[in-house]
């Protein structure tokens, strides 16, 4: 975990998202589409009732090896910078226009944020809070599918900024075109509530 760099994000939350609270969802969409590269994949965007938002595809999920000790070790995605792109903004644009950071951007500037993974070796879950993690990896049985789902609920001042349409997921799906999005808004329906 890197607590600066953490904090440089939430000290300066206009730079790190400056098309509003979507600028979070395309961070978490582009690694869905990391994820699908090259073999085609989906991934579900959810707007739940209670100001969170989640991000589930269907991926290989996160990388996760087993340390020395039998410990499950992931590679630490949403506490640290994401050497590829964190300070290099020419490296990639999002379809926003603006660029990508890497989500510990999303993991700073949320104020939860629960990493959901499923591999064919095994599946895990942990909570952040603003960004730091709070939880271990907390193992649970697999159900044969793989993928990534990471729901936040994104810092007050951002929740109340929310414009994205199953139109703006259209055009992000020609931004990649290995992964195809839809969105499911569950804002006035039935929704379970987050952690």
């Amino acid at each position: 975990m890197d607590e600066d760099h953490l904090g440089r994000i939430r000290r300066n939350s206009a730079e790190f998202v400056p098309g509003g609270p979507e600028h979070l969802v395309l961070e978490v969409v582009a690694y869905a589409a990391d994820e699908a590269a090259g073999g085609g994949g989906q991934c579900v965007v959810t707007l739940h009732a209670d100001g969170s938002v989640s991000v589930k595809d269907d991926g290989r999920g996160t990388d996760t090896r087993v340390d020395e000790h039998g410990r499950a070790v992931k590679k630490p995605v949403m506490a640290t910078k994401d050497l590829r792109f964190f300070d290099f903004p020419e490296a990639e644009r999002l379809p926003d226009g603006h660029p990508r950071r890497g989500m510990s951007v999303v993991a700073a500037l949320s104020e939860w944020l629960i990493h959901t993974n499923r591999r064919v070796n095994g599946s895990w879950s942990r909570r952040y809070e603003r960004g730091v993690p709070v939880t271990d990896l907390q193992p649970f049985e697999a159900d044969g599918t793989t993928g990534t789902c990471v729901r936040f609920l994104p810092d007050e001042a951002l929740r109340s900024r929310w414009s994205l349409t199953a139109g703006d997921l259209a055009l992000w799906s020609e931004h990649w075109p290995d992964l195809t999005a839809r969105l499911d808004d569950r804002r006035h329906g039935e929704d379970r509530p987050g952690p």
